[in-house]
């Protein structure tokens, strides 16, 4: 039986191509996933211990340190301290760390690099005037407040050299700094195209507003181990000063977050390439019951010269695992090559990656081959049980596969029984508080019953057809009866892309919803003309919102700062506005109360704030400031929050007092005559053309959000297209089986007139029939939880609105209907190239 196995394998290689290639693609998106991430884990996971390389000891100040302020400002260790542990036997160097966020302009005021990765911090010489952290490339270090350093990939990147006077920006304002000195460093943030500026230990603290050290770094002397240096320092420091850690412990947690951070990327590729290995099972699940109906005679003929039916099954089982393991290894060596092209690719971008050896894991091979296998044996399964059940007498006299009225009858009623219950699943979830995971589950259940309802469905969707296909004349009438003739066939063949479909469909109708909703957001809760704000989302300075205030064309604006306070029942989050101008920059839809003038202990807060707390128009509220200080609070008025309005809103004044450092996290803006290109430009004049500050109007903030949307979808479609590139490869398989099948009814067709265009025409009708019935399926399906889903999201985003996109819900089935022509041009060509006489003999 396995010789066997192994010569039908050999005897059907053309046949069998197609499913090699479907599992193959699946199997090489999964290792491709793997080598990748498991290479950029070990580059950055080099790059960060070697940036630890000499540090033995770590000191933080405690968590939790009474001295943090209420803007959340990281509690300091002091100079006495680091004089303390550099006086501890047997530590060497001892270094103060003094960091926060630091843009740099390039020659054309644009910021190089964005978010967290454009840092800075300080150079800490030691004995020799050197910081053995950073060695210097060109130039000298910085002594002055007017000087920094540079590292040397963002100097290389901008073209700056020493001598050059750079823009940079902190918080806000913008500052003109003279570049002294460009360095090398090993910085894991740096490599991945991050910016890191250097100041004298001085400077920086003012900067960053860091009174002391954020961190000390401690290498031991010759012959003290990591251990002994952390407990010697532990007992000469005050208990509670400070919390220490080894240098091997930090790079561990270096490791050990870098490999979470991976994770969450290998898991987003990994549920993609599940995806098109799900897709991929209706192929190899087709492909080998065609097979295997081809092979019924064969078969039944090794039943009667005396193989067992677990024989029979046992032999489709061995061509599965035969073809899965070619698939398997193929899909691997694909795999390897698509983990190295996205390597290179991320290096060639700003976005680059610490160097490194492309790394091909025991785990990555060993999952390549056993998915391969597993996915195409578990496929064949089915279709090889089900044809060793076939009586050997029948099979020889081809009294098989006829579906029994009983089987349909059960097929059905458990596909209506899954299709009713994942409906009914999805509907209730809709209704929730919280209902992701009931919807979840509602909609595997919803697509396991349509699936299996799909042959149920092929003939009255397809029947829908039929006015059209007549035009086609015989070829479309043909057409129409192939396509319905094997239902389950076709419901294999259309689920593949209905699959693929329903996703797509799905995600845009909700991207374009919730886009949708922001940009009402965005118009009904404000007035304001621009929103100001640091391009990292980090605190400004205060002198921002004074610079506005006195721009001329600015007739209202108000910094919003952000704190909390404690009430009797926990702790609330507090907004800060300018009281006298907040309501002329906001127009928020109030339950309870109004605005008014937010003035002295008069405060507005949201509805569910308000509801939690049991809080109405009128409600005195006892609070307690982090500072320790308490007073009670009126609430004025109850508005319905949102993403950009949320919490406890009180004025300035009333909260500044209790602030020991006042950041703002945004200015509203209102200017006179509107927002204008003009207006815009003088904005951000008056700021200096700061590299560290965004302006937005309505449409800058709609944009950016859409530009984010749009992003994520594309990347999420090229995704998904390997779900439809195995959806494709199934329709093509389908048909050119299903032309060999029907090859002497072709040769009767051919010697009956039809001639070879009416063929063609009849194998691609038929091809894009099945392929618009998985497109309608699928696009209804993906809209359906599109809403659902949407229903959802509202309960966060009130002002969440369901958005069709007509266009694209076209696009999608046109391109179901270009799967179908792309699909059946092999099958097609090969059916009119039959000899009629050869193809009116064969059996």
């Amino acid at each position: 039986m396995f010789r066997t196995a192994l010569r039908n394998v050999l005897a059907h290689k053309a046949r069998l191509l197609m499913t090699v290639l479907a599992v193959m693609l699946g199997v090489a998106f999964v290792s491709g996933t793997l080598v990748f991430t498991s290479t950029l884990s070990d580059a950055f996971r080099n790059s960060s211990q070697k940036s630890f390389e000499n540090v033995d000891v770590t000191l933080h100040a405690p968590s939790g340190d009474a001295s943090s302020d209420a803007a959340g400002t990281s509690p300091q260790l002091d100079r006495p301290l680091l004089d303390t542990v550099a006086k501890v036997p047997g530590a060497a160097t001892t270094i103060g760390l003094v960091d926060g966020y630091t843009a740099i302009a390039d020659k054309h005021d644009k910021l190089i690099g964005s978010g967290f990765s454009t840092r800075g911090s300080n150079y800490f010489p030691g004995k020799d005037g050197k910081d053995s952290r950073y060695p210097l490339r060109d130039g000298t270090a910085p002594t002055r407040a007017d000087q920094f350093a540079l590292d040397a990939r963002t100097a290389d990147r901008a073209g700056y050299r020493v001598g050059d006077t750079v823009r940079i920006s902190v918080d806000g304002p913008v500052r003109e700094q003279k570049l002294t000195g460009i360095f090398t460093t090993d910085d894991a943030k740096v490599a991945a195209g991050g910016t890191l500026a250097l100041f004298d230990t001085k400077s920086a603290q003012k900067l960053f507003h860091q009174p002391g050290f954020s961190e000390i770094q401690v290498t031991a002397a010759s012959g003290t181990s990591q251990t002994a240096l952390r407990q010697a320092i532990g007992k000469a420091l005050p208990p509670g000063s400070a919390e220490s850690m080894t240098g091997k412990q930090l790079a561990d947690g270096q490791a050990k977050m870098v490999e979470q951070q991976m994770e969450g990327m290998k898991t987003g590729l990994l549920v993609f390439a599940g995806i098109s290995l799900f897709v991929g099972l209706f192929l190899i699940a087709n492909t080998f019951t065609m097979l295997v109906a081809q092979r019924t005679r064969e078969l039944a003929l090794l039943r009667a010269v005396g193989a067992s039916r677990r024989q029979v099954t046992r032999s489709v089982l061995i061509e599965a695992f035969v073809v899965g393991a070619i698939a398997g290894v193929t899909g691997l060596l694909a795999g390897i090559g698509i983990g190295a092209g996205l390597r290179a690719l991320m290096s060639t971008t700003a976005e680059a990656v610490p160097d490194g050896p492309l790394v091909v894991s025991p785990t990555a091979v060993l999952t390549a081959l056993g998915v391969g296998i597993v996915i195409t044996v578990l496929a064949a399964w089915l279709p090889g049980r089900r044809a060793a059940k076939i009586p050997p007498v029948a099979a020889m006299n081809s009294v098989h596969a006829v579906p029994t009225t009983k089987s349909l009858v059960v097929r059905n009623t458990l596909g209506a029984l899954f299709a009713g219950a994942g409906t009914a699943a999805v509907l209730v979830a809709t209704g929730m508080k919280d209902g992701k995971a009931v919807m979840a589950v509602g909609a595997v259940l919803l697509v396991i019953g349509v699936f299996i309802l799909t042959p149920l469905l092929s003939r009255p969707l397809i029947a829908l057809a039929s006015p059209v296909l007549r035009l086609f004349g015989t070829a479309g009438t043909l057409a129409r009866q192939n396509a319905v003739r094997n239902p389950r066939r076709t419901a294999a063949t259309a689920s593949a892309l209905m699959v693929g479909l329903t996703l797509i469909t799905g995600m845009t109708v909700i991207a374009g919803s919730v886009q949708k909703g922001i940009d009402k957001l965005a118009s009904e809760s404000l007035k304001a003309d621009y929103v100001v704000s640091m391009d990292s989302h980090l605190p400004l300075s205060p002198e921002v919102a004074k610079t506005l205030k006195d721009t001329d064309g600015v007739v209202a604006s108000s910094p919003m700062r952000e704190d909390a306070a404690r009430t009797d029942r926990g702790t609330e989050q507090l907004t800060g506005v300018d009281g006298r101008s907040f309501g002329t920059l906001t127009q928020l839809p109030f339950t309870d109360g109004s605005l008014g003038s937010l003035r002295g202990n008069q405060v507005v807060v949201d509805q569910d704030t308000a509801e939690y707390n049991g809080w109405r128009t009128g409600s005195s509220v006892p609070v307690t400031f982090l500072d320790g200080k308490k007073t009670t609070l009126t609430v004025a008025g109850v508005y319905q929050g949102n993403d950009m309005f949320r919490g406890i809103i009180l004025d300035n004044a009333t909260l500044a007092p209790h602030q020991k450092s006042a950041t703002d996290t945004q200015v509203l803006v209102k200017m006179d005559g509107g927002a204008t290109d003009a207006h815009k430009d003088a904005l951000a004049k008056a700021l200096g053309n700061s590299p560290a500050i965004t302006v937005a109007d309505k449409q800058d903030i709609s944009a950016g959000i859409a530009k984010m949307f749009n992003l994520m979808l594309n990347m999420l479609y090229g995704l998904l297209a390997m779900a439809v590139i195995v959806a494709v490869l199934g329709v093509v398989n389908t048909l050119a089986m299903s032309v060999f099948e029907r090859s002497q009814e072709i040769g009767m067709l051919r010697a009956i007139g039809l001639d070879r265009r009416g063929i063609k025409r009849m194998v691609r009708l038929e091809s894009l029939v099945i392929s618009l019935f998985g497109g309608v399926l699928g696009v209804s399906l993906g809209v359906f939880f599109g809403w659902a889903a949407g229903e959802l999201l509202a309960k966060v985003l009130p002002s969440y609105e369901l958005v069709l996109p007509w266009g694209r819900l076209a696009l999608f089935l046109t391109l179901a209907a270009a799967v179908g022509v792309l699909a059946a041009l092999w099958p097609a060509h090969r059916a009119a190239r039959m000899n009629m006489l050869a193809a009116i003999k064969a059996e």
